[in-house]
């Protein structure tokens, strides 16, 4: 059921429909729950603009170990999760094992890749460093001044928008009802009694699962449990690459100017350029600027790009934490699951924090990849005053 009617009393509300809500709901109906999904307006989240990779190789940066180990962890379950909401949906998801290609512009990016290229081999990493020439064998439309780059095997993609969509009517085949309306948490006697909607109705139920994105300390959670999440902006542009041509077959990162790039190729001949990281609150505008420094940086490692055709410019707000981890689990309020704070990798954590939360509505042990979530880590901070830790600024 999707629209604006709810039933009076479920099992579980999920506030939040967006990839790492919808990942959750689905899991819990599986599971055996009856569930209901809250959410005014499930586009707004993250994964409308999220190009979808998986790729913990590539993020790996120092001081980021404890994320990597998460990721990593994901990426190694993603095919079978992937493989269950196909089977459930019937819907494909874009899922392409192609890997990733970091490049270095000059010597000093060479350097800068070096570094991470020794973390990446600590940690048991496929990586490879590649010359200028060997790089320009893999993609031959990549600019002639290229210097190197380094080749991650192991990182794969998705197309988030398919991956939603399959995600939702494998939800909605297992049971799971949607509700078009915000909500907030109701608390009655010191325990999550369900949520109250936009329209003051209210959906009782045993537990509540916050996987509201950046919104998610916005929802009625308690000051106790209130997770320290908060909106960073980032813009990306979609191109259509020329029919029959594909410029690029595998994830691409760059830094340019000081600026950090990726690319990503879809099977269809899509081509998604991002992403700016933006420290400016609940901000949906797409900026000139942004556009033009993506659009120029995508042209100076990939000059054929100049002929893609613009199909769409997007601007979403990432729910960022303190320390770039997301906040998962059951908190000290009885009855309230949190599955939020997922930055930059909503799409990558989505099938790991739905087995979580199963587990915390049940009672169970949580995948032991998730102790770094715990949303217990921040009881001797203020939320007030939490600041995400920006890699990059546009």
């Amino acid at each position: 059921m999707t629209g604006t009617s709810a039933p009076t009393e479920t099992d579980v509300v999920v506030l939040g429909g967006g990839v790492v809500g919808s990942a959750c709901a689905w899991a819990l109906a599986r599971s055996g729950s009856r569930v209901v999904v809250a959410d005014g307006d499930p586009a707004r989240g993250a994964w409308a603009a999220a190009a979808g990779m998986l790729a913990p190789g590539t993020e790996l940066r120092h001081g980021g170990e404890q994320l990597h180990m998460l990721s990593l962890s994901a990426a190694e379950a993603f095919a079978d999760y992937l493989a269950l909401v196909g089977a459930d949906s019937g819907r494909e998801t874009g899922h392409r094992s192609t890997g990733s290609l970091a490049l270095a512009a000059d010597v000093d990016d060479r350097a800068v890749l070096d570094d991470v290229l020794a973390l990446q081999h600590a940690l048991g990493l496929r990586a490879e460093r590649l010359g200028a020439r060997a790089c320009r064998r893999l993609e031959p439309y990549l600019d002639p001044g290229v210097a190197g780059g380094v080749l991650v095997q192991d990182d794969h993609q998705v197309d988030p928008r398919r991956l939603v969509e399959a995600l939702r009517l494998a939800g909605a085949r297992r049971g799971v009802q949607t509700v078009t309306s915000d909500g907030a948490v109701l608390v009655e006697d010191g325990r999550a009694a369900g949520v109250t909607l936009a329209d003051g109705s209210v959906v009782r139920a045993s537990y509540v699962v916050v996987a509201a994105g950046a919104w998610s300390g916005e929802v009625g959670v308690p000051e106790s449990a209130r997770p320290p999440v908060r909106p960073v902006k980032g813009q990306v542009v979609r191109m259509r690459m020329p029919a029959g041509e594909p410029l690029l077959t595998r994830v691409l990162r760059a830094t340019v100017r000081g600026r950090s790039l990726y690319l990503v190729p879809r099977a269809d001949g899509e081509l998604v350029a991002g992403a700016t990281t933006e420290d400016k609150g609940f901000d949906h505008a797409v900026t000139a600027g942004a556009v033009h420094d993506l659009l120029h940086d995508t042209a100076a490692v990939l000059p054929g790009t100049s002929e893609c055709e613009l199909v769409e410019t997007r601007a979403r707000s990432r729910p960022g934490t303190p320390d770039d981890l997301p906040v998962v689990g059951a908190t000290d309020v009885p009855g309230l699951v949190l599955a939020a704070g997922h930055g930059r990798n909503g799409v990558l954590l989505s099938g790991l924090t739905a087995e979580a939360v199963v587990a915390a509505v049940r009672g169970d042990p949580l995948p032991p990849a998730m102790d770094v979530a715990a949303p217990d880590r921040f009881s001797s901070s203020s939320p007030a005053d939490a600041r995400p830790v920006l890699q990059e600024v546009r």
